[in-house]
């Protein structure tokens, strides 16, 4: 493979459409944990912990400020919000001797959790952050989908194949 993948160059976000996110220091996007079952007795040597097909435990997305500002307004809503982040990766491509940017979109709905003010200290940023619990998300590559997961509506994308679409039929949904 003639690209070799560097860093993520920089990074935007933006809230309900909105323009950019001002005053965000970075991202910690979601864990993906299985929901599991621990199973044991006969014809198990042991035990063994058996993922819930498809089902995740809760999924939480959070923003660290700089500063605070009139961005912090959606975020201490009562509402459901969508989370836009759009990442640049920087890949070195080592035939044509140059650098090159492919795009990781991050897109996510969910609810506002928790909004910690942080610490202000002199001279220095905030330590704020904003917790946000993900009830949706999408992630593609260069225009590609890698994985999309919405928990109320019962879908979990990984490429193309969706996994839950069997479980979807088997509900009647």
């Amino acid at each position: 493979m003639p690209r070799i993948p560097e860093k993520l160059n920089d990074f935007r976000a933006y809230v309900n459409g909105s323009p950019e996110l001002k005053g965000v220091a970075d991202l910690q996007l979601p864990s993906l944990n299985p929901k599991a079952e621990t199973v044991s007795g006969g014809g198990v040597m042991g035990e063994y912990d058996s993922p819930n097909f498809s089902h995740l435990e809760s999924m939480k997305t959070t923003i660290n400020w700089r500063m605070i500002g009139e961005e912090l307004l959606e975020f201490l809503k009562p509402v459901a919000i969508k989370l836009d982040f759009r990442l640049a990766n920087q890949e070195y491509d080592s035939l044509k001797g140059s650098h090159e940017f492919r795009v990781n979109r991050v897109v996510i709905r969910g609810i506002p959790m928790n909004n910690d003010l942080g610490k202000v200290s002199k001279g220095s940023p905030y330590e704020a952050s904003t917790e946000v619990e993900v009830l949706y998300l999408k992630m593609e590559y260069d225009g590609k989908t890698l994985v999309e997961i919405d928990k109320l509506n019962y879908i979990y994308r990984v490429g193309d194949v969706d996994y839950m679409e069997k479980l979807r039929a088997a509900l009647g949904i």
